[in-house]
């Protein structure tokens, strides 16, 4: 009596998850709102991120100062033209160069000083280069393609046996592990599924579950028998699907438009992205319930997870880099183990050492999530 009686109530209780995930379904495909931020939204992300958003600098307006018309400057002079990183314009003097600069012709200044032959003869020539320092990055960017220029100049002279007997006689061979190509998009992409999964996890959750507490939806729900486990399964489940396509949006996207590699499992990533949507979902189930206003379940959801994903997760800014308070800040947040696991998934393959510690706290956090986003959803009107 007791088993049969435990079946029909887990029976009755499935019976009810499944109408509320329907409920819910039909809900999210008679509103604009969700279609657009659940399928329009990573598609744009995707083309504005991608294309709008580089590190990579190239036809930089340099100004070449040739102040002697040797044949050692003029090939000094040919590396800066040659390269497909600089758009050159030629002047005579350096005061007509730093016109040019101030007026933001330019970005940087080529100087190949009177008596650059003589110094290159006896192994001191020297080539002074002047960048535009206002972008700190951009600077730094341009002056190490103005020393490969330079270096590239030297290491023609050096297979011809022109150069100075004192000169350099080791050759650098540098090599770019898992971004051969020195392409930012192959960077830049991967994390951009972060800033997906989090809109429609977190934000679009919580603008939903919101909306229900001020219409009273859920007061209708509390005089039925249905359980808060049960409510909170039938608003993510649909949530959930349209992340997962998302991200097969993103992913599919990042192939073909982007050309980014996928040297890892695509099962794992599915797997981790799972729990990463799973945290968001917990994100916003859990403010919602606390807010119940739309408004401030907007901005709390905008600052507490899509401004964090966007900063400080590494999927920009180098976490490195950042002073050590705001490092300490960043392992708060979800979203910086789910970039480090999608930019070595995608660039650098199934290292486990990375993956493994990543997914185990994603999944924590989860559990943590929604526990409390249960708890929270309490069968009261208070």
């Amino acid at each position: 009596m007791r088993t049969a009686a435990g079946s029909g109530r887990k029976f009755a209780g499935t019976k009810r998850v499944i109408a509320l995930i329907r409920k819910e379904t039909y809900q999210v495909l008679r509103d604009p709102s969700s279609i657009i931020v659940g399928i329009v939204m990573p598609m744009i992300l995707l083309v504005l991120f991608g294309y709008g958003l580089t590190f990579d600098v190239k036809d930089v307006p340099l100004a070449i100062v040739l102040e002697e018309s040797s044949a050692e400057a003029n090939e000094a002079a040919a590396g800066f033209r040659l390269s497909e990183y600089f758009s050159t314009t030629e002047v005579r003097t350096m005061a007509e160069a730093e016109r040019l600069m101030k007026r933001g012709a330019v970005n940087g200044i080529a100087r190949i000083p009177s008596d650059f032959a003589r110094k290159v003869a006896i192994g001191e020539g020297e080539v002074q280069v002047v960048v535009n320092g206002t972008d700190a990055n951009t600077a730094r960017i341009v002056l190490s393609y103005a020393q490969g220029a330079i270096a590239s100049w030297s290491a023609r002279q050096q297979a011809d046996g022109r150069a100075p007997a004192m000169g350099p006689s080791v050759k650098v061979e540098s090599r770019l592990w898992f971004n051969e190509a020195n392409n930012s998009q192959h960077f830049l992409v991967p994390g951009l599924i972060v800033l997906v999964m989090t809109l429609i996890g977190a934000l679009l959750t919580s603008l939903v579950v919101a909306r229900e507490w001020e219409r009273g939806t859920f007061e209708a729900l509390f005089v039925t028998p249905v359980r808060p486990v049960e409510i909170l399964l039938g608003k993510t489940v649909p949530y959930f699907v349209l992340g997962m396509l998302g991200l097969g949006l993103s992913v599919a996207g990042s192939q073909w438009l982007f050309s980014v590699p996928m040297r890892g499992s695509l099962l794992i990533l599915v797997g981790v992205s799972a729990l990463y949507l799973l945290v968001a979902l917990g994100v916003g189930l859990v403010i919602s319930s606390i807010t119940r206003n739309q408004f401030v379940s907007s901005q709390l959801t905008l600052v507490i997870s899509f401004l964090p994903a966007l900063i400080l997760s590494g999927f920009i800014f180098d976490i490195r880099s950042m002073p050590d308070a705001v490092r300490v800040i960043t392992y708060v947040f979800p979203a910086r183990y789910f970039v480090t696991v999608l930019q070595t998934l995608f660039l650098a393959g199934d290292v486990w050492a990375v993956i493994l510690p990543n997914a185990s706290v994603l999944a924590v956090m989860a559990f943590i999530l929604m526990t409390v986003a249960i708890r929270s959803t309490r069968k009261n009107l208070g």
